[in-house]
């Protein structure tokens, strides 16, 4: 009945959000009498609010249409490769008409993008798709609203989810041969577990599996999420989340937990800062600062367009990872397609390196919910397997953003050639990614850690600020000791335009490419042996990509 009364009230405000609309232009037109009062302004500002916070917000699209690549203009062309029932796996497909350029798209590896389930659509990833396309061919899972999807085809299951994620890694597998795997948030769960079962039952796996801000172990640093999931029962979530879509739908009668509820959810967790944020773009279109309007525009644009998620998947997840724990405790089973039961084994992935990423002030999934992966990946080397936590960082700002393309983004396209097939490597190598002096970051390459005890304590507010220096950087050949340098804490930055990428110096010219102006940028590595380890701060030069080696 809530979400019949939902759409209801959607529908009685949408004409109203339209006259606002209509009324602010009015009041803002300059061949308008009206307009040239003295609070014509605030009054057209005021309906522009009026009509953001009433509108029904749909799904974005990636907008995509370049990317630089050696200083080349690539055109990108999307295209569905599988579609099904709950999810399409798309490409980002890169043409050119330069020979140089086509040769080194050829060689670069192919990367699954799996994107989260949670809420929002896959274009909460749009930055994250756009600047891995300057290095890899790209593929993403794009999620549908279940509210759109027909009750004829089915139910949609956790185990359905992990399905299709193994479905989509062998279509890459049989068309190059091999891939590599990226999940963010909430899918870094049923990746690990799809992975996982492809390595019990002995077939290939993929070359690498990045995963970012997940809770793996969701009983470390538990934040409010963490603590909503625990705190009420199942039946609870079943009770009191859960309806079914009306008739207005193609998926009417199929249980869902609706989108508007997950939203509320999402402000209800920052209030403050969402009624600062709508408050600041009234002021900035009376005082006529339309590009931080605009940039507000955008960001809500994402941020508001919600989708439902099947009722079976969403109460599955919650009581898989929040309640049971059942990857952690070894105690989880999932059902194949062919209708199999089979135990989800961590500790016989072997061939498949580990990287993953934490934000410093993740308030999703708190400090050590990710690395819990290093432990539970048993079978994979100690040199095969490494950490990054992003100083400064909220949970946003590990994938999107200035902080993502300057910190994670340079460590992540190493990681990834660092174990591409040679004759691949060798090619991509030519041209290495854009690297940005910002604050430290921890990159951990180390045996497993002793489990940490679960903090009570909640993560700080998500924040993507600025770093607290810019200089653009490729790496050189020695090293030197240096104090590692303070992070800046400021607002979320609006993403900026990739740089294309530069040649890699050679092994005959690395003495000539080292002696044009460098500029430093610092991390904090530590290596570990069998017996103990090793940490120390170093200073890492790196020449100008400007500079022809």
């Amino acid at each position: 009945m809530l979400y019949q009364i939902f759409e209801t009230q959607r529908s009685i405000m949408e004409p109203f959000s339209d006259l606002a609309q209509a009324a602010a232009k009015l009041y803002s037109n300059p061949l308008n009498p009206m307009a040239q009062t003295p609070l014509a302004q605030r009054v057209s500002a005021g309906y522009a609010l009026m009509h953001r916070l009433g509108k029904d917000y749909v799904k974005p699209e990636f907008g995509i249409r370049t990317v630089k690549v050696n200083k080349t203009d690539v055109a990108i062309h999307e295209r569905i490769e599988i579609d099904k029932p709950f999810c399409e796996l798309r490409r980002f497909k890169r043409f050119s008409d330069d020979p140089a350029t086509l040769t080194q798209l050829k060689a670069q590896p192919a990367v699954l993008i799996v994107a989260p389930l949670s809420g929002h659509y896959a274009t909460l990833l749009r930055d994250t798709v756009k600047t891995m396309l300057q290095d890899h061919k790209v593929y993403i899972t794009d999620w549908k609203n279940a509210r759109l999807v027909p009750l004829s085809d089915g139910e949609f299951h956790l185990d359905d989810y992990i399905n299709y994620v193994q479905e989509f890694i062998r279509h890459l597998q049989a068309t190059y041969g091999h891939c590599h795997v990226v999940s963010v948030c909430q899918p870094t769960v049923p990746v690990l577990a799809a992975v996982s079962l492809m390595a019990s039952r002995g077939e290939k796996t993929p070359l690498t599996m990045t995963m970012m801000g997940g809770p793996i172990d969701a009983r470390k640093s538990p934040t409010s999420v963490n603590n909503l999931a625990t705190n009420k029962s199942f039946e609870w979530f079943e009770n009191n989340v859960i309806y079914r879509v009306p008739p207005t739908f193609p998926g009417a009668g199929r249980r869902v937990y609706p989108g508007f509820l997950q939203y509320t959810g999402f402000v209800a967790m920052n209030p403050d800062r969402h009624a600062t944020s709508h408050y600041d773009y009234f002021k900035d279109l009376i005082k006529g600062d339309d590009a931080s309007a605009e940039a507000h525009r955008k960001f809500y644009d994402e941020y508001n367009a919600v989708l439902d998620m099947d009722a079976d998947y969403y109460l599955e997840t919650i009581a898989t990872v929040f309640q049971d724990f059942k990857l952690v405790n070894g105690t989880w089973d999932v059902k194949g397609v062919d209708g199999k039961v089979e135990r989800v084994r961590p500790q016989d992935i072997k061939g498949t390196a580990l990287m993953t990423v934490e934000g410093e002030l993740d308030d999703i999934s708190g400090s050590g919910q990710t690395r819990a992966a290093q432990d539970l990946c048993s079978g994979v080397p100690a040199s095969e397997r490494q950490h990054l936590e992003v100083p400064g960082a909220g949970h946003y700002g590990i994938f999107s953003g200035r902080r993502w393309r300057d910190i994670v983004y340079p460590e992540l396209v190493k990681f990834i050639l660092n174990h591409a097939p040679k004759t691949t490597a060798k090619t991509a190598a030519t041209a290495q990614p854009q690297a940005t002096e910002t604050p430290k970051a921890v990159v951990q390459a180390s045996a497993p850690s002793a489990p940490a005890k679960a903090s009570t304590s909640q993560a700080a507010p998500v924040s993507t600020a600025k770093p607290s220096a810019q200089e653009v950087v490729k790496p050189a050949a020695k090293t030197a000791a240096v104090a590692p340098a303070k992070p800046v804490m400021d607002k979320p930055a609006t993403p900026a335009a990739n740089k294309p990428a530069a040649k890699a110096p050679t092994k005959s010219t690395t003495k000539a490419a080292a002696k044009p102006a460098t500029k430093s940028a610092t991390a904090t590595l530590s290596k570990a042996s069998g017996k103990g380890t090793a940490s120390g701060s170093v200073k890492t030069s790196w020449v100008d990509p400007s500079t022809k080696a």
